[in-house]
């Protein structure tokens, strides 16, 4: 699709022609279409504003960069905040920080979720056992199972031995579905306390944390 043809579809009232104009764009170089984005991240249509976050992530400039900061701070719509978050990281661990200000701030579990995922990938050790402390003491069940495997994925990081000491924690969680991941998180652990808290939790009182605790002993 060339300039007038995507400049055209940017302007039809069919959001449809937007989010195909957009879409476009990714063959592109950024100081074309960079200015054209920027047009669209108040869009009234939430697709078209998915479209332009998940674009802007591919045109790595720091006019990108700040449209996305403000796409993931204030978008009124969680799906679009969450895809700027994922497009942010992909400007690499100059992005964590303010991932992690976000997490903070904002408590919808998809924009949290989407967080966490981009910080495990980033290996953001540090600022992963920050979110995690405060996705758990949270009142989200997804956003905690995810704080949980995120705490499996600090294994082979600086921070294994503090993750494994919330895991241990963990193991006696009051929420069953807390147990469940955190069983499937300390078969990462070859430590001897992770094992230990394993033979345990095939113990529990809830058939489906003896599932996930026993599941690597059925073949």
């Amino acid at each position: 699709m060339d300039l007038n043809q995507i400049a055209t579809g940017l302007q039809n009232s069919d959001f449809q022609y937007r989010l195909k104009a957009i879409a476009a764009l990714k063959d592109h170089p950024p100081e074309v279409a960079v200015p054209l984005l920027t047009r669209h991240i108040q869009d009234p249509e939430f697709l078209v504003r998915t479209f332009v976050a998940r674009e802007l992530g591919r045109q790595k400039t720091s006019e990108s960069f700040a449209n996305l900061l403000q796409i993931m701070r204030f978008d009124n719509t969680p799906n679009v905040r969450a895809e700027a978050a994922n497009s942010l990281s992909l400007f690499g661990r100059i992005s964590a920080s303010h991932l992690v200000q976000t997490f903070f701030r904002d408590d919808h579990w998809l924009v949290r979720r989407s967080i966490l995922a981009a910080l495990v990938e980033l290996e953001c050790p540090e600022e992963v056992l920050e979110v995690c402390g405060i996705g758990l003491g949270g009142d989200d069940a997804a956003v905690q199972e995810a704080s949980v495997d995120a705490l499996g994925a600090l294994v082979n990081s600086r921070q294994s031995e503090a993750a494994l000491s919330q895991l241990l924690t963990l193991k006696n969680s009051a929420a069953q579905y807390i147990r469940v991941r955190v069983a499937y998180a300390l078969k990462h652990f070859p430590a001897p306390e992770a094992r230990e808290a394993l033979a345990q939790l095939r113990q529990d009182t809830d058939h489906r944390v003896v599932g996930a605790a026993m599941e690597d002993l059925i073949s």
